[in-house]
């Protein structure tokens, strides 16, 4: 494997010592950290080193014992956890983080600033701006035990911008989850949750709307407020 293996440019910060294993046909960007003992541009099952292109973008940091896999996407600014996971064909946005431990299969499509906690699992997931997953929060993507075509009916879940998912949620096959909604750690979510609601249980139902939250310290008006406006985005 050491003759498939290049050497990964950390542009001018050298502080933090020598990279990890960087396979061929691998961008890095300006001032991007690859720890030692992580992997990046790992050839999928059948693939040969380097015929995928690999992308991470500037100023992001790859910690140790991360797996990044040929053929992902990672924007500027992002981060990894210890031992986190990232398959081929995943596009990950601008100012992400990946926690430690976390899964990400093959097929998701992650926006800016979103937030993906220690040991989350993800396949085949589109999340939007702004998204946090708390840790634990796993997406299922069969919506029957494994058949000879089961390739032919995998649904992945859809969050929309500014949604937050508590820890050890579970989000079922297509469900979509609309923008600016909470959901209760530990939820079992089985259908789509409209904008705005927060939900909670197993299955998760409507328990209030995100307007009726209150800030438990007292420090704003309620949850949220410091978010944009949205005709102004």
């Amino acid at each position: 494997m050491a003759d498939d293996l290049v050497t990964a440019t950390l542009g001018d910060d050298e502080r933090l010592g020598p990279t990890g294993d960087v396979y061929p046909n691998v961008t890095l960007g300006a001032g991007t950290v690859i720890e030692p003992g992580a992997r990046v541009g790992v050839p999928p099952r059948g693939a040969r080193p380097g015929e995928h292109v690999t992308v991470i973008g500037p100023d992001s940091h790859i910690r140790s014992g991360t797996v990044i896999y040929a053929g992902a996407i990672l924007g500027a600014n992002v981060q990894t956890g210890h031992n986190a996971m990232i398959r081929e064909d995943n596009v990950i946005g601008d100012r992400c983080s990946i926690g430690t431990g976390a899964v990400l299969e093959p097929g998701n499509r992650i926006g800016d600033d979103t937030r993906i906690h220690s040991q989350c699992f993800l396949e085949h997931v589109t999340l939007g701006n702004r998204v946090f997953l708390g840790p634990g929060v796993v997406f299922t993507d069969d919506p029957h035990p494994m058949c000879p075509r089961f390739r032919e009916c995998v649904l992945g879940a859809t969050v929309e911008d500014d949604v937050s998912i508590g820890g050890n949620a579970t989000i079922l096959p297509g469900v979509r989850i609309g923008r600016g909604s909470l959901i209760g750690a530990g939820s079992v979510v089985t259908r789509d949750v409209a904008p705005d609601v927060v939900v909670a249980g197993s299955p998760a139902r409507v328990v209030r709307q995100i307007e009726d939250l209150t800030c438990h310290a007292g420090l704003y008006e309620r949850p949220y407020v410091w978010r944009l406006p949205r005709e102004a985005e």
